[in-house]
């Protein structure tokens, strides 16, 4: 099976290398990068004309969009690993890198490496697969259903872990005719060791990123585990006892009942999403060892963590050149655009989701630093009222404490979240910003890592 049949468009880690790769080639990303600019208008009204149908006929439609990119479940066994990663390195131009960074998927870190002019490669891809007959809130049931697709999947790749995830609050939609197989690389794939030793500059610097957030997981087998739930504004107690706002969300979608019963954990591991699986650090040293590549560690605890470090740096960096440090970017899971940031003098400041604790957080960052004159939030649009999602109107009070220009940017917010048109239209608003500087010479890795460094929760050091 061809990689790109297997993997999905509309996650986090997709998204990001979407949209690196194309700032590397000297691109934007226009309608996430799926589609030529040219027909950016005609899909913005066409998306746009699905925002007026009735809720039920838009949460039909989001599901339906899913399910026609997942793989059906007798194919799974014929996905590889090594194509799955050819299809990564695959994405950059044919060029060397100062910097290569490998590892946990991050917004932030993504607007560090175009800084630093560097490729990054994902340990952890998502593979949909389709699956029938299942509700959302059925999580016993899920695994029943694509336990031997998952096993089948793994004895064909022995390099992979399956972090088989299922999240009734946030892919509530997806998942009710999908099911999400995340998987992991715990060995560095040989497209992976290609591309290093290809496209590495001389004297360059390799970077492991390790997140190191981990979830409540039920193991399966010893590469299989199966993650009820992900990082958002629930808890893992919420997800697995249930309480107030579980039964409001469960009674608003008409469920049959009012709390989950999923399999019992049986321990932690790194989280589907965004966790790294550690064993990959090992055969990247051994690796960066033999070939007498210079390797570091980049590390944090979660990934909002890196947002207001690379924040600053961007405003430090800006101030350096002489330009305006007042415009801030707020982006959201994977609308991501390094490229218009840095044509308009934009400090980006990563969300993971759009929820209050990630809204709190911005909020956090916005009372310890200089004000801001002009702030722009883009919203992901997950077409769920998930428990903790703030609403456009909470977004807007932020966007207001700019002190000249503050507004929620491609986002109409009578419909958010299932403001489907926003995935196009943030890009062209965005593109319609006059001010203009030139692309500056990449950042030097040391100092950015000095930057770093210097914040709490971050760590970055030599991993020899």
């Amino acid at each position: 099976m061809r990689a790109s049949k297997a993997v999905a468009s509309f996650d986090s880690a997709t998204g990001m290398l979407r949209a690196l790769s194309r700032f590397l080639a000297g691109r934007d990303v226009p309608a996430l990068g799926q589609v030529p600019a040219a027909f950016e208008l005609p899909l913005s009204g066409l998306l746009g004309g699905l925002n007026r149908l009735p809720v039920a006929v838009q949460e039909r439609a989001y599901a339906a969009s899913g399910w026609a990119e997942a793989i059906p479940q007798r194919r799974v066994g014929e996905v590889r690993s090594e194509a799955l990663a050819a299809w990564v390195t695959g994405h950059y131009p044919r060029r060397r890198y100062p910097v290569i960074f490998i590892g946990s998927s991050n917004g932030a870190l993504i607007h560090l490496a175009a800084a630093l002019d560097a490729a990054w490669l994902p340990q952890t891809l998502l593979l949909p697969v389709r699956r029938r007959g299942v509700a959302p809130d059925d999580p016993v049931g899920d695994l029943a259903a694509v336990e031997g697709a998952g096993r089948a999947l793994l004895a064909a790749n022995p390099d992979l872990v399956l972090h088989h995830m299922h999240d009734p609050n946030q892919d509530r939609l997806m998942i009710a005719g999908m099911t999400y197989f995340r998987v992991k690389w715990r060995r560095l794939p040989e497209a992976y060791r290609r591309f290093i030793h290809d496209h590495l500059a001389p004297g360059g610097l390799v970077v492991g990123v390790d997140c190191t957030l981990r979830w409540p997981t039920t193991r399966i087998d010893d590469r299989y585990v199966f993650q009820f739930g992900a990082l958002g504004d629930a808890t893992p107690d919420e997800y697995r006892q249930g309480g107030p706002r579980v039964a409001d969300l469960l009674a608003r979608y008409g469920a049959p009942v009012r709390r989950w019963h999923p399999p019992a954990a049986d321990g932690e591991s790194p989280e589907a999403e965004w966790g790294l699986e550690p064993a990959l650090l090992d055969d990247i040293r051994a690796f960066a060892g033999q070939h007498r590549i210079d390797l570091d560690l980049l590390r944090f605890d979660t990934p909002q963590r890196l947002s207001p470090a690379v924040a600053d740096l961007y405003r430090s960096w800006y101030a350096d050149r002489g330009l305006p440090t007042g415009r801030l970017l707020v982006e959201s899971f994977l609308l991501l655009e390094p490229w218009w940031a840095l044509r308009t003098g934009s400090v980006p400041y990563w969300t993971v989701f759009g929820t209050e604790t990630f809204r709190a957080g911005l909020e956090t960052y916005l009372n310890a630093t200089d004000p801001y004159d002009e702030i722009r939030i883009l919203l992901f649009n997950h077409g769920t009222d998930s428990i903790g999602l703030a609403g456009a109107q909470d977004w807007r009070r932020t966007a207001a404490r700019a002190r000249k220009i503050g507004v929620l940017t491609g986002v109409d917010g009578a419909v958010y979240p299932r403001d489907f048109a926003g995935f196009v239209r943030s890009h062209r608003e965005l593109s319609q910003i006059r001010t203009r500087y030139p692309m500056p010479l990449p950042l030097n890795a040391a100092s950015a890592a000095a930057a770093l460094a210097a914040r709490g929760g971050i760590g970055w050091h030599s991993a020899k």
